[in-house]
């Protein structure tokens, strides 16, 4: 299965469908879990300090490599620095952590995980440096509203390549994602399926229904229509093949209403301006 590229700000390509392990348990089935996915065709694979699960993600890379699936070249790896220690000493300091837990040499795109109160701007510095020094192929940001953005490319020296954010049909965030389309950052999705919740609702399993696929798969193809990097998660083989196969159906401009419509501003996880670090 060959995942088509996005180009993101900085000229480099990422992967529009990507490999999530959020809220899974460091330990031999996710490192298998990687490896399955990498077989099935997926080059990006999105994992996070906060996660904990660093070194079985690396180890399902590395093993993957080893076997000649792929090379690391071939890959877009993302891990994410965590919001205890924000100062430009300390974000430095969990690239290197992450990187030792990965057994990586480098990571394709850094992130900050969540604003928090304003506490960015010294790890962005820490970045940018980074960035500067080949360290990091590619940064961005994550969970950033508006009034985030703006504060940042106040102060930036380099635009963030991506914005991931909380995206799926109960939540368009319309507003952050015309603030980034209008600055050239790629917005990314996590929670694309709302941990599950969305599989079964009505309106979806209609239009998966009309195409023969998933309500999964539809979800997934809406991303990809509306200009949305994704990244699924699932530990089950059948699922992540399924997940990457949804190039081969197209949803018409009345069914991305349809899906548009059922926006209500639902969140999934933690409201940004609200989550207290």
């Amino acid at each position: 299965m060959n995942v088509k590229s996005i180009t993101l700000n900085n000229h480099i390509k990422m992967p529009e469908v990507g490999y999530g392990v959020f809220r899974v348990e460091d330990g031999p089935e996710l490192e298998r879990a990687v490896q399955t996915a990498i077989k099935l065709g997926y080059r990006s694979i999105d994992t996070a300090a906060i996660y904990g699960n660093e070194e079985s993600v690396g180890k399902g890379i590395n093993k993957a490599i080893e076997a000649g699936i792929v090379s690391r070249e071939e890959l877009f790896v993302t891990s994410k620095v965590w919001n205890n220690g924000l100062s430009y000493d300390e974000t430095i300091a969990a690239y290197e952590e992450s990187l030792e837990k990965m057994g990586l040499d480098y990571l394709d795109l850094y992130l900050i995980h969540w604003p928090g109160k304003e506490k960015y701007m010294e790890s962005w510095k820490a970045l940018e440096s980074l960035y500067k020094e080949g360290r990091i192929k590619a940064i961005g940001v994550s969970n950033f509203q508006v009034h985030h953005l703006e504060h940042l490319l106040e102060e930036a020296e380099i635009t963030p390549v991506v914005n991931q954010i909380e995206f799926h049909p109960k939540l368009i965030q319309t507003e952050v994602r015309d603030f980034c389309q209008k600055h050239n950052i790629q917005v990314e999705a996590w929670s694309p399926l709302m941990n599950a919740e969305l599989l079964s609702n009505e309106t979806i399993k209609g239009i998966a229904q009309s195409h023969g696929k998933s309500p999964a798969q539809v979800i997934l193809r809406w991303d990809l229509q509306q200009g949305v990097i994704t990244i699924p998660k699932s530990m089950t083989e059948s699922r992540i093949q399924e997940n990457i196969s949804i190039y081969d159906f197209e949803l018409t401009s009345e069914q991305m209403d349809q899906l548009d419509a059922l926006n209500e501003g639902l969140r999934s996880g933690p409201d940004p301006d609200e989550f207290d670090f």
